[in-house]
């Protein structure tokens, strides 16, 4: 059996809001098929390392390399300073904290906007889209304003979906959600998995995520502490003390 391909490597970053500095020093990667969980206390770093990756923020030194699938060929790309909206043409995409759907907008206007990166395949993807989220579909003219929070959940994670993503990135996807929803959302994210997305999971519910995840890193200000198969740091006595109420 072939290595798998890293498709994300975060090396020795550095990122700073005004003189705070945020993240300090941090290395990780992602390979092809994997979902990568990075867990953490608030404040610990994880949504500024996914802003930071996607191009939201940039690192004052180190590198973000992202590898982008050419056909069969892989090509490595410095994206440390790449502009956010460039990266989701080259299959890095993002489900920020807080949904941020456009609210005035309906549910499948919401759907083509995040496909402007591929709209040769619109309507086919669009179709996989409503299949995958049904509810999306019971409600493609309803305006994104008026949905549940959970709805809003699965249109942020099904527009990115348009852009056909070598990576996908989740940012926080169960917070606000009752527990039945954040259940669903966790059973989407193993079904995508399951069908070969590259997942990259940042979530302070640290037992759900580690269960589906196959390797973790634990950042705790700025700084990753703990890293190794999710299962193994699942069951580690320092991350239930810590993370788990154990």
């Amino acid at each position: 059996m072939s290595e798998k391909k890293t498709l994300l490597s975060v090396n020795d970053i550095n990122v700073y809001y005004g003189p705070i500095h945020a993240i300090k020093g941090i290395s990780f990667e992602v390979k092809e098929g994997e979902i990568v969980a990075l867990i953490g206390a608030n404040g610990a770093g994880k949504s500024t390392t996914l802003k930071t990756i996607s191009g939201i923020m940039h690192p004052k030194t180190g590198s973000v390399i992202f590898t982008e699938k050419k056909g069969d060929k892989y090509e490595d790309i410095d994206i440390s300073h790449a502009n956010a909206s460039k990266l989701v043409y080259r299959g890095l995409s993002l489900v920020p904290e807080g949904r941020q759907v456009f609210l005035q907008m309906t549910v499948q206007e919401n759907l083509e906007m995040g496909a402007y990166s591929a709209p040769q395949n619109m309507k086919e993807t669009l179709e996989d889209v409503y299949n995958r989220f049904p509810r999306l579909l019971e409600r493609k003219k309803q305006v994104a304003g008026t949905l549940s929070g959970g709805e809003q959940q699965m249109l942020a994670m099904g527009r990115a979906l348009m852009s056909h993503p070598s990576v996908l990135m989740l940012d926080e996807p169960s917070m606000g959600l009752s527990p039945i929803l954040v259940d669903q959302i966790f059973e989407i994210i193993k079904e995508l998995h399951a069908q070969g997305t590259t997942i990259l999971l940042v979530e302070q519910n640290a037992k759900k995520s580690l269960s589906i995840a196959d390797r973790a890193y634990v950042l705790e200000t700025g700084r990753i502490t703990m890293e190794g198969d999710a299962k193994e740091l699942l069951n580690d006595p320092r991350v239930k003390k810590a993370y788990l109420g154990a």
